[in-house]
């Protein structure tokens, strides 16, 4: 059986689909895996939102947040305004920047 498998050229073939296999796994590794984890880290930031956090929303819009319901969160951006958003506008890499920001006014 696996005489006549080299001899019809299986062999080949399968040496033929490792540049394919390798191409599927570079993607998966470089491009697939790395997207699925910000994707789960943003998710786990947007639950762990917390009144008076200081955020960043996904518009470039800085302000504190004054109220959580579900799908909406309340941010104070000035002493009168308010702005109800969609959780899922608050951005979790501006805020991280933002806070990065703040500690190294405070120094």
């Amino acid at each position: 059986m696996n005489l006549l498998f080299f001899l019809e050229g299986g062999a080949g073939a399968l040496i033929g689909m490792w540049p394919i296999i390798l191409m599927f796994v570079v993607i998966y590794f470089f491009m697939i895996r790395p997207q699925a984890k910000r994707n789960k880290e943003q998710n786990n930031f947007t639950k762990d939102l917390e009144k008076g956090d200081e955020v960043v929303l996904a518009s470039g819009i800085v302000g504190k947040i004054t109220k959580l319901d579900d799908p909406f969160v309340q941010v104070q951006v000035d002493s009168k305004t308010y702005l109800k958003v969609a959780r899922s506008s608050v951005s979790k890499e501006m805020s991280d920047l933002l806070e990065k920001e703040n500690k190294t006014e405070e120094k």
